[in-house]
């Protein structure tokens, strides 16, 4: 069953007989309201259970607002893009910014929403790990915008690994591989859930087979155990959660002088930096994660605006493409 959904400042000028205008007024400045329509405005806004939203009360009086985004682990170059280009957006619309690290949880990711929220107006989480009915849940209290995550009936920005998740399988079945084996994520991770899906659906449309392994920590050091894995599976194509992932892949098959691409080939996901500068070169799939951050901050601040009727919650979906390199090459006869 669905959560409730947050009474807004639309429903409340549609219940009043009034315009939105006219409620913010009688809420924020309520001098320039007749005072028998603010007296109404407010009986209405008690009876319909509405509180006033704080992201939307400080872009509307011209106060400094202050966002904060989360993000599971901010040692990880994957994040740097998003970061940066939420703080940049943040800043060109004059908002306060602050970083967090939930350190892969996603009771940490709760608590900090609910610590920073007397001090923050909205919140960016990057590639949320919570699960959807807590995530709901905190949507009807605060205002959360979702990068790299989708949860119906909230508004996020994405990376859509799905087109380069096709390529990855339609350049290994031109080399000649018949198999591959997924090294995925955290099990709460959307994006694993997406590219294993994606993956799984290419490999059958030509022929290939899939199988998934994991979970593995999304770091270097996990990619000792996912090698191994991968090698005891049998599969010519080892494809990577993510890029730090992929690298501890790659040496741990040089400790075990297993050749890469000669024996192995390996695909990893993200094209973070040193991705190219790892031996051999990495091939993985690359997107516009930084545009992804400044979506988010976009969505944030027109969830918050009071100039226009109210939109249904958007979500942004933007392209990834795969990045050929060396760690990729014909499947061993």
């Amino acid at each position: 069953m669905s959560s409730p959904r947050r009474t807004t400042i639309y429903d409340v000028a549609r219940e009043a007989g009034v315009a939105a205008s006219t409620v913010s007024r009688a809420l924020n400045n309520p001098r320039r309201v007749n005072p028998a329509t603010r007296e109404h405005v407010l009986a209405v806004a008690e009876r319909l259970g509405y509180r006033p939203d704080p992201l939307a009360t400080a872009l509307q009086s011209g106060h400094k607002a202050t966002i904060a985004m989360l993000v599971p682990d901010i040692t990880n170059p994957h994040f740097f893009g998003t970061i940066r280009g939420a703080e940049k957006r943040a800043s060109e619309a004059g908002l306060t910014f602050i970083l967090a690290n939930t350190e892969e949880s996603a009771d940490n990711e709760r608590n900090q929403i609910e610590r920073l929220s007397r001090s923050v107006d909205g919140f960016v989480l990057a590639a949320s790990r919570m699960q959807e009915a807590t995530t709901r849940e905190l949507a009807r209290e605060y205002n959360l915008v979702l990068v790299n995550r989708q949860v119906e009936g909230l508004p996020s920005a994405v990376v859509d690994n799905g087109a380069g998740s096709r390529q990855i399988v339609e350049h290994l079945a031109s080399l000649g591989h018949r198999s591959l084996v997924y090294l995925s994520g955290p099990h709460r991770s959307w994006p694993a859930a997406q590219r294993w899906r994606a993956l799984r659906a290419a490999a059958e449309a030509h022929g290939m087979t899939a199988r998934r392994l994991g979970p593995f920590p999304p770091r270097v050091e996990g990619g000792g155990v996912a090698a191994d894995a991968g090698l005891g599976a049998g599969a010519t194509a080892l494809v990577a959660h993510n890029d730090l992932l992929a690298i501890g892949v790659l040496r741990r098959l040089a400790e075990r002088g297993v050749p890469v691409p000669g024996q192995v080939s390996v695909v990893g996901y993200d094209d973070i930096f040193g991705a190219d500068l790892c031996a051999p070169a990495l091939t993985t799939v690359a997107g516009p994660h930084e545009e992804a951050g400044r979506a988010a901050v976009e969505l944030l601040t027109r969830k918050g605006s009071l100039s226009r009727s109210q939109p249904a919650p958007q979500q942004v979906v933007l392209s990834s493409h795969l990045v050929i390199r060396r760690s990729t090459g014909p499947a061993a006869r």
